[in-house]
């Protein structure tokens, strides 16, 4: 989905591709909504959730833009078949037909975040927290594998840092990214440690 989110969200000093979104499109409600949403003590939505909702208000957007008037649903089922992996002919229809509509597909697929992205706005920009529940066992391992990447992360940014300042590592500007994924045998699926806690489930179940 669009850029590396990763990347571009999290580079030290660099505004996140979801604050910049956000002032580039004139959402600013949405930035306090998504805060709200993640915060809330009751129904609260998760990061993977408000990542599709946020990516949906984009696709809102340029319709709205290129003169399309979506009826009610369509919004949803249009970034579920371009999203979606099996969705085949039927994503490449409904591209088509957005491009007949006078809309930019590429560009807005481009500008679609991750949940990374979105923790990263929520996180770093807002300033927003969400403490687990010391009674949800997924909520609190989330925190601590947050807290162990974050941990890996400055350790080997500073010891890298160290190297070239002492000229035993020629390198240029960098920035590290820890990714912990988890691959699944039976059902030869691989995610990201968080997402795959989010998400509650492989794709074993699916079948």
């Amino acid at each position: 989905m669009g850029d590396a989110d990763g990347a571009a969200s999290s580079g030290r000093g660099r505004r996140s591709k979801v604050a910049r979104l956000i002032d580039e499109k004139g959402l600013e409600p949405l930035g306090a909504e998504l805060e709200q949403l993640w915060t809330a003590e009751e129904d609260r939505r998760s990061l993977r959730d408000l990542a599709s909702y946020f990516n949906r208000q984009l696709l809102r957007q340029a319709l709205e833009e290129a003169d399309v008037r979506p009826l009610d649903g369509e919004i949803e089922n249009t970034y579920r078949l371009l999203t979606e992996e099996d969705a085949g002919a039927d994503r490449t229809r409904i591209r088509r037909r957005l491009e007949r509509d006078g809309v930019d597909i590429d560009a807005v697929e481009d500008d679609f975040v991750t949940y990374q992205a979105i923790r990263t706005y929520l996180k770093k920009h807002r300033g927003a927290e969400y403490p687990p529940d010391e009674t949800d066992p997924i909520e609190r391992e989330i925190s601590n594998i947050q807290q162990l990447r974050g941990r890996v992360d400055s350790v080997t940014e500073g010891k890298l840092s160290q190297l070239r300042e002492t000229d035993r590592l020629d390198l240029g500007e960098f920035r590290t990214l820890v990714d912990v994924r988890v691959v699944c045998e039976d059902c030869n699926t691989q995610f990201d440690v968080i997402e795959l806690l989010e998400r509650g489930h492989c794709d074993c179940s699916d079948g």
